[in-house]
């Protein structure tokens, strides 16, 4: 995709409005080129340690991204001992989004660098990593500035191995996290902080 995505509104008010929003519909503010245009962006200018670029994505529209939480759930079903409803419930609440993307990192890059630069060998996942949670935060911003909201799931590695089987993805990309997203059918919830001078300090 050529140009640059502008969002509609500023970084900051963007990073202050991004929030945890479960209530998801099927439909989108936005088209998808323009979704993908956001996330290839994002993916392209997000910084990495060492340059490595070593984050990858998956953009899952339509019935691929049913099919995702379908398989999920099915997973879930095998392992989840008792009543299932409520997790049922919960795979249908990100099953009822517009689309999900899925966050990976490319262990061949990692490892490549852990041989190239032994001296810092330990420290190349924990950057990756870092670097992944920045795409993440990136894209969650950027998507919530259009319109769209989204969440962040962890059912990873327990769907690892049926991922990579259904879309034919490199035994090397390790599956990090699942972002369902849509438009918002339900505000989020009340968010708690704690006071900020517990969490910042400043020393001039």
């Amino acid at each position: 995709m050529a140009g640059t995505v502008s969002t509609g509104k500023d970084f900051m008010t963007a990073v202050r409005e991004r929030r945890t929003i479960y209530g998801l519909g099927k439909e989108s503010p936005i088209p998808d080129d323009r979704i993908v245009q956001i996330i290839e962006e994002s993916v392209k200018h997000t910084p990495s340690a060492f340059n490595s670029q070593s984050a990858r994505v998956v953009v899952l529209f339509g019935e691929q991204h049913n099919k995702l939480w379908d398989l999920t759930k099915e997973t879930l079903r095998a392992i989840v001992k008792g009543d299932f409803q409520s997790t049922e419930q919960k795979m249908n609440g990100f099953r009822s989004g517009y689309g999900t993307i899925l966050y990976f990192e490319d262990m061949a890059v990692v490892e490549g660098l852990q041989a190239q630069f032994a001296s810092y060998k330990e420290h190349f996942p924990n950057w990756s990593m870092q670097s992944n949670g920045m795409l993440q935060m990136v894209i969650w911003t950027a998507l919530e500035s259009e319109g769209l909201g989204a969440n962040l799931q962890h059912y990873n590695p327990l769907i690892d191995e049926k991922v990579r089987e259904a879309w034919k993805l490199p035994d090397t990309w390790k599956l990090i996290a699942q972002m369902p997203f849509g438009k918002p059918t339900a505000p989020p919830g009340e968010k708690q902080f704690k006071p900020i001078e517990e969490r910042m300090k400043v020393f001039k």
